[in-house]
This record gives C-alpha cells, structure tokens and sequence, in this order.
C-alpha cells in the first residue's frame, strides 16, 4: 500500500487540480481539429483503456449492477463534456473554469429542493455570492448571456446531478469499477453520437494528439488514479480548498496560452465565484450540515 506525508500528498493535488484546470485549454485546442463528440470519445476511450490495462484484475469483479450504474454515470458524464465542448465555441477557457466548478455550490442547492435536505448558512450565503458572480461574469451590457457561458452553467449542473448519483452507486458498488466503467460508457456513447453527427477520424494535426494525449493521460487517466490515492493523507476541508485552485489555473492557462483577459467586471465576477466556493467548502464544513464532498472529489477524477 502506498504511503506518503501529508505535505507530498497535498503538492500531488495541487499538480492534478492544475492538470484539471488546463483541460480547457487543450480542449479548445483540440476542437480547432475535430468535432466535439469525436473529442470526447478519443479522451475517455484512451483515459479508460489506461485505466482498465492498470486496474484489469479489478474488473474482474464486475456485476449487472455496477455495469448498470457505470451506465448511468457515464451518460451523465457526457452531458457534462458535451456542454462543455460545444460552450467552449463560443466562451473563454476563464469562464468555462469559473462556471463549472460551481457545481461545489449547486450540490447542496439540489440536496435542499431535491432531497429537502437542511443547508448550512455559509452555503447559502456561498451560492448567493456564486450567483452574483455569474451575474457580474457572463451577462453583458444587454444582460444577454451567451450561450458558452449558459453550457458552461449546465455542465456545472450536470456535474451536481452526476456527483449525487455518484454518492448512492459507491455504497453499493465498488467505487474503482464505477470510476472506470463511467469513462468506458463516456467514451463509447461519445463514439456513437460522433458516427451520427460526425466522421469519427483520429487527429490530423500535431496540436490535436497533444490536446487528445493530454487530455487523456494526464486529466483523466492520472488524475484518477493519483486523486484517490493523495487524498487519503490530507483532511477534505484541505482536498476542498486545493479543488478551488482549479477554475484560477484555467483562467492562467487562458491568458498564457490563449492570450485571453477578463474586464474589470469580470474580476469583479469571478473573485466572487471564489469566495462563494470557498465559503461553500470551508465554512460549509459545519456538523449541521455536511454535504457530499467525498463524492465531489470522485467525479474530478472523472476530467
């Protein structure tokens, strides 16, 4: 069994949170030479195939009721990356990194009108900040939203539902066959859809195998395998906060790479979508009211 200090298992976050925040920017690169469901297919055939060949005594557990959830979240996963993709056409890789990770604000919103589960009032104040945030980030002077910033807020939402089923299908399933039979599913209902809609084709361009390569490898693959591990040596309020990182490592990777800047209003915008999440995770962290933070450091291992 691995074993580590909890420093290097918090430096080992940090360097998966940055791989997860520099998806988007491969994403984008990769969309410049393949269709949007071809790019899903590619990413999470490679990342579960990696992960199968590791992990293939593993699966041979497998029953009918982890192949049905592994299904189910595996739907759920592609919704989430079909917003994602087809937002990222017409919005910056910042904002897609902003708006998504307010699924850490929307997970209790849909626990309370869902499940009427009582919520903390740091969550509340959170979501009121994330909302104003989002206001402040994608509404222009017309206040018309565009609608890569609108995709973005559904991944997020998509993200939250996926993140709940995630919770019920681990007590009742190994959790390791979900995580990789969810990428399999993903990328095999990505592969269909691009054979309707699109010509599935392999990369043309050295940009396109690095996108794909990296996407697959280091977003999904590593980051699924190095999460778990890590993150049995640091506290959850720790692993939460070293998460939030990852919409500011999106917004570098957009202005290194993609020369992308936000407007003072956006600043404004996303330092509050920051302190709303950060306000969801550590002053949410009241004994009052939990709410399933393990299960959304499941579904990051799943970029």
């Amino acid at each position: 069994m691995i074993r580590m200090k909890p420093l290097k298992a918090e430096l080992l976050l940090i360097m998966v949170t940055l791989f997860w925040g520099s998806s988007y920017i491969f994403m984008k690169m990769g969309l410049d030479s393949m269709g949007e469901f071809n790019l899903i297919a590619l990413r999470f055939g490679l990342a579960f195939i990696l992960a199968a060949f590791l992990f293939h005594k593993r699966l041979r557990s497998i029953n009918r009721q982890t192949l049905k959830y592994g299904a189910l979240l595996g739907f759920l996963l592609l919704g989430v990356f079909t917003c994602i993709t087809f937002g990222l056409q017409t919005t910056t890789t910042s904002n897609a990194g902003f708006l998504v990770a307010l699924t850490v604000v929307f997970v209790p919103l849909l626990e309370v009108l869902v499940f009427r589960k009582k919520v903390s009032p740091p969550q509340i104040f959170g979501a009121f900040l994330a909302i104003a945030g989002i206001g402040l980030l994608t509404l222009n002077g017309s206040l018309h939203i565009r609608p890569g910033d609108f995709l973005c807020i559904l991944a997020a939402l998509f993200y939250a539902v996926q993140i709940l089923h995630t919770s019920k299908a681990v007590k009742r399933c190994d959790s390791l066959n979900i995580g990789i039979l969810q990428l399999g599913f993903a990328g095999g209902y990505a592969l269909v859809l691009s054979a309707i809609f699109e010509t599935p084709a392999l990369p043309s361009s050295m940009p396109g195998w690095i996108a794909i390569l990296a996407l697959g490898i280091l977003c999904s693959a590593c980051g699924f395998i190095l999460q778990p591990v890590a993150q049995q040596y640091t506290t959850p309020t720790r692993t939460g906060l070293i998460f939030s990182l990852e919409p500011v490592f999106a917004a570098f990777f957009g202005y290194w790479f993609a020369g992308e800047q936000l407007s003072m209003q956006g600043y404004a915008g996303a330092a509050l979508v920051m302190l709303g999440i950060v306000a969801s995770e550590l002053l949410g962290k009241m004994p009052a009211a939990p709410h399933p933070l393990r299960s959304f450091k499941k579904r990051r291992a799943d970029l």
